[in-house]
């Protein structure tokens, strides 16, 4: 799919709810709908902790939203949800015909990541391949970016326009709070 040009004015960004180490089955994931720098509204989905759905999920969540029409970008704080339920980026942006921009702080333990999936992690060989298909990390603005549908020079003037109040893109900031508060009672200012 050829790269998609434009503003990205309503985008929509996903993180996932904290859960505890030993819990099993579904895990909370918020999405934060922005109209520029504006919250529009908040959809939310359930992926399976170390699961395969996070993908399906997210394309479920994003196509079946009042906020289907107008989303001209999707962000990921990371590439994967509740544990090892790793996004297929390329995948994403295929089945929406939306740009996905995957956002972190810091660059990720590429090594231990590996380690962790190969040694632990049911499926880790096909969610290790996910992983390398989506590219490797590029520095971006003051964060780390992985991407499908859309440059390097577009990924970076997204972050610097939506990011509001620090480094973090201020959608994902909001799907961090909103998620944050579900899963512990009270949101944590730290994306």
């Amino acid at each position: 799919m050829p790269e998609v040009v434009g503003t990205f004015s309503h985008v929509i960004g996903f993180d996932d709810a904290p859960f505890a180490r030993d819990q099993r089955g579904d895990v909370v994931v918020v999405g934060a709908a922005f109209a520029g720098r504006r919250l529009e509204g908040v959809l939310m989905t359930r992926v399976r902790r170390d699961g395969t759905d996070a993908t399906r999920s997210l394309q479920q969540a994003v196509r079946s939203s009042r906020f289907a029409a107008h989303a001209s970008l999707v962000l990921l704080q990371g590439i994967a949800f509740a544990g090892f339920n790793v996004v297929d980026i390329h995948a994403l942006h295929a089945a929406l015909g939306l740009p996905v921009l995957v956002v972190a702080r810091r660059r990720p333990d590429l090594a231990r990541i590996k380690k962790a999936l190969l040694e632990a992690v049911p499926g880790g060989k096909r969610k290790w391949r996910l992983i390398e298909k989506a590219g490797a990390m590029e520095p971006a603005a003051g964060v780390w970016i992985q991407r499908a549908g859309l440059g390097l020079a577009a990924a970076e003037r997204v972050v610097v326009r939506l990011a509001v109040n620090g480094r973090i893109p201020e959608p994902l900031r909001t799907a961090h709070l909103i998620a944050t508060a579900l899963g512990g009672g009270h949101s944590r200012q730290r994306v």
